[in-house]
């Protein structure tokens, strides 16, 4: 008999999944306009090494890249690399200098205050950017990772801090369960389209991929070759994402056990315990205290991240790495202390050559091991296909830190802007700005790019330092 291929009306209107699709150019209407725009932003902590992460020159990048972003020597023409952009926004109301720079970070605010306990900056770029577009999409923007207890980067007003979520199982059972399957369609949408009700239980003990095989079956053997490898490529990447969040979950679970039944060697009890009520965080953080751990941990997230924007779940996700508080193990080889806010405060000084230079060997080792994970999620972009062009060709990849250094500096930040933007920006280069030049005029870039003509964000205006009429030009 013979099998008609599958139409994406057909398709949508009869599968009874739970499951978001990748792009599929059969599936695709005939009128479907480019791929969109995403933003993502990668924060890590604790600023830079900046003589191991600034090219010396502007201008096209060369061969062999600073040695902390030499993992993303292969993506070399995606690349823009920018310095010289500066925070200068004041603090008040009694903020420590952790909080200060983590409300600037994504805020760019002239004044970040805290006002009886509550913390004040100004809307956030990553949440100006999901109103432009978030209504296009199942979620307006995602908010994950790590950012420690006292660092807010995401802000929806200027009071309103937006909550990282550090649980990837929430974030998988978010961005896929309760969904009927839809191919990303591209065209804007009047209204965010709601979870459509499934035909099948969906439970928390099944697998989603459990839910959709059938369909997903039937669907594969009509499409051609190249949708084929997309498909299962795809379905592949979210059942490893189950198993390791089910893999995860199970750890977690024996450590509890492990806790609550100590054996011999922890029979004796020490003394000033905290409370029972304290947040786990406070006593805690596995994922922080073991760089294995911590390794898996980002490359799920990240993971995480990508199928969001594939399946264009949200064009809008921000990714914190981590925390001051981590410790590295086997990634710092030299001298004897591992704790990374420590280290920030040996390896920076009012002048390079006044800081510890072991200290400082050792920072450079920590931030070369996040720019690894960081090249992984470049590379696994760079090979998604949308029909022409690249999930990485479609994207504006942020990679930068909350504080400039890790002595709480918020001058010459490290700037890595990964992806073309849809075309928007020419990477391949290093782009040396007057410095000083505030971060926030990049914001106002950034979202240019992503569709919101906001003309002025933060300090572009308003600060002292102010340059190139609040804009960032020679991105393009």
């Amino acid at each position: 008999m013979h099998r008609h291929p599958p139409t994406r009306r057909a398709f949508l209107g009869t599968a009874g999944a739970t499951v978001a699709l990748p792009f599929l150019e059969q599936l695709a209407p005939a009128a479907s306009p480019k791929p969109p725009t995403r933003l993502g932003i990668w924060t890590v902590t604790g600023g830079t090494v900046l003589e191991s992460c600034k090219p010396k020159e502007s201008g096209r990048l060369p061969d062999k890249l600073p040695s902390i972003l030499r993992p993303l020597e292969f993506a070399r023409d995606d690349l823009l690399i920018l310095s010289g952009l500066s925070h200068h926004g004041r603090s008040e109301g009694g903020l420590n200098a952790h909080e200060h720079c983590s409300l600037l970070h994504l805020t760019g605010a002239e004044v970040v205050r805290k006002v009886d306990g509550k913390l004040v900056a100004g809307p956030s770029v990553d949440q100006v950017a999901a109103r432009a577009v978030g209504g296009q999409t199942f979620l307006p923007s995602l908010e994950i990772g790590l950012a420690g207890h006292e660092n807010k980067y995401s802000f929806r007003a200027a009071d309103v801090p937006v909550p990282f979520e550090a649980n990837p199982r929430l974030i998988f059972d978010r961005m896929f369960r309760g969904r009927r399957p839809v191919v990303p369609n591209w065209a804007a949408r009047a209204t965010t389209p709601p979870p459509a009700p499934t035909t099948r239980p969906d439970t928390p003990d099944r697998s989603v991929l459990d839910l959709v095989r059938e369909e997903a079956n039937d669907l594969r053997r009509g499409l051609g070759a190249a949708d084929q490898r997309r498909l299962d490529q795809y379905l592949e990447a979210v059942r490893a994402i189950e198993r390791r969040i089910a893999f995860a979950e199970a750890r977690q679970q024996v450590e509890a056990r492990d806790a609550l039944n100590p054996g011999p060697s922890r029979l004796t009890v020490p003394g000033n315990l905290p409370a029972a009520n304290v947040p786990i965080w406070q006593i805690t953080n596995p994922v922080s205290r073991d760089p294995e751990r911590h390794e898996d941990y980002i490359r799920l997230m990240a993971e995480l991240m990508v199928l969001a924007f594939q399946t264009d779940t949200t064009r809008v996700c921000t990714f914190a790495c981590g925390s001051d508080e981590a410790l590295f193990p086997g990634v710092v080889t030299v001298g004897y202390e591992t704790h990374c806010h420590t280290l920030e405060h040996q390896g920076n000084a009012g002048r390079v050559e006044d800081a510890d230079p072991i200290a400082r060997e050792a920072l450079r080792q920590i931030h070369a091991w996040y720019t690894k994970l960081f090249a992984e999620t470049v590379r696994a972009m760079k090979a998604i296909d949308e029909g022409g062009s690249s999930l990485l060709d479609n994207t504006l990849l942020l990679y930068t830190s909350y504080m400039a250094d890790g002595g709480h500096g918020t001058r010459d930040y490290p700037v890595v802007l990964a992806g073309k933007g849809g075309g928007s920006v020419r990477p391949g280069r290093h782009v040396a700005y007057t410095p000083q030049t505030p971060v926030a005029n990049l914001y106002v870039e950034l979202l240019d790019r992503m569709g919101a003509k906001v003309g002025r964000f933060g300090e572009s205006h308003t600060s002292a330092h102010r340059r190139y009429d609040g804009r960032l030009p020679d991105l393009t």
